[in-house]
């Protein structure tokens, strides 16, 4: 059984478009302890792309690039701890984490 999240029309992201979301990482089998990135993902207006390749200073693979640049995850196995956890974090570095059981 596979498990999936969409944030673009969650009612849990406060915020007024997905433009206002840097990034947003899941943590597909949260153990209520550590936050561990298993999917990460990229959102945001003004060229994410772009400001990545200038901040680290390298070529980012741009298929690699469209498969994370999402508002929605890739599908994930049903999780062992029977928790998800998502740190939604926004272009000026304010974060919040929300665990959720699935």
């Amino acid at each position: 059984m596979w498990s999936r999240l969409d944030i673009s029309g969650s009612t849990t992201i406060r915020s007024n478009s997905t433009d206002d979301i840097a990034c947003w990482f899941i943590d597909t089998n949260y153990d209520g302890e550590s936050f561990f990135v298993r999917h990460p993902n990229f959102t945001g207006a003004d060229e994410p792309y772009d400001k990545l390749k200038r901040a680290l200073r390298a070529e980012i693979d741009e298929v690699a690039w469209s498969a994370l640049y999402s508002t929605k995850s890739r599908p994930f196995p049903i999780p062992s701890t029977g928790k998800i956890a998502v740190k939604v974090i926004n272009p000026y570095g304010d974060e919040v984490l929300r665990v959720y059981k699935v």
